[in-house]
C-alpha cells in the first residue's frame, strides 16, 4: 500500500473488493457516465464486481494486466487505476487508465495515484512505455497526465465508444526509462 495523502491509499485490487467497488460505481455512475462505456445495470452489482475482481487477478498472474485502487481511511473505494493490455516482446508497454470519485476530485489523488503506478510500471514491470487517452473535452485529465509526465502526442479519430458513441481521443505517452 503506497499512501495517497493523510485519507487515502493506492493498493492493489484484491479477493473481496467486489461490494465496495459496486458501491463506488454505483455512488459514481452519473459523474462516470460521459467518460466511459455505456454500463448495464448488471455491472453495478456486487456479483458482477466480484467476477471482474477474479478478472483483475487473472491478469496479473497472466502478466497482461494490473489494477489498483484508491482507498479512504473508512475502506470505501475512491478511484481506479488500471494498467491494461501489457504487452512485452518488443513492445514492452501498457495501456493506462484512471476514474476518482467525483467527491474527491480536485485533491490531487489522481495525479498522485498516476505517477504511482507509473513508478511501478518502470521499477517493478520493466515497462518501457506507457500510453494513456482522453476525451478531446477532457482537459482536467489531460492535467493530471501531463503532470505525471506524460506528452501528448496525436489524435485518435472515433479511437474508443463511450458514453454510446464513437469519440475522438487525444493520446499521451510516458516513456519510463
Amino acid at each position: 500500500m503506497h499512501p495517497l495523502d493523510a485519507d487515502h491509499v493506492l493498493r492493489p485490487v484484491r479477493t473481496g473488493d467486489g461490494a465496495a467497488l459496486a458501491r463506488a460505481y454505483a455512488a459514481n455512475r452519473e459523474h462516470l457516465a460521459p467518460w466511459e462505456p455505456s454500463r448495464s445495470d448488471v455491472f453495478f452489482t456486487r456479483s458482477h464486481q466480484e467476477q471482474h475482481v477474479e478478472q483483475c487477478l487473472a491478469d496479473v498472474r497472466a502478466g497482461r494486466g494490473y489494477r489498483f485502487v484508491i482507498e479512504s481511511g473508512d475502506g470505501e473505494i475512491r478511484g481506479r487505476v488500471n494498467l491494461n493490455n501489457v504487452v512485452r516482446g518488443a513492445f514492452w508497454s501498457a495501456d493506462l487508465g484512471y476514474w476518482i470519485d467525483g467527491r474527491h476530485t480536485r485533491r490531487g489523488l489522481a495525479g498522485r495515484a498516476v505517477a504511482l503506478v507509473s513508478e511501478h510500471a518502470r521499477t517493478e514491470l520493466h515497462l518501457h512505455r506507457l500510453q494513456a487517452a482522453t476525451l478531446l473535452h477532457n482537459t482536467a485529465s489531460q492535467r493530471v497526465l501531463t503532470s505525471a509526465g506524460f506528452e501528448r502526442i496525436g489524435i485518435a479519430p472515433q479511437y474508443l465508444r463511450i458514453a454510446g458513441e464513437w469519440q475522438d481521443h487525444v493520446l499521451f505517452q510516458r516513456i519510463l526509462v
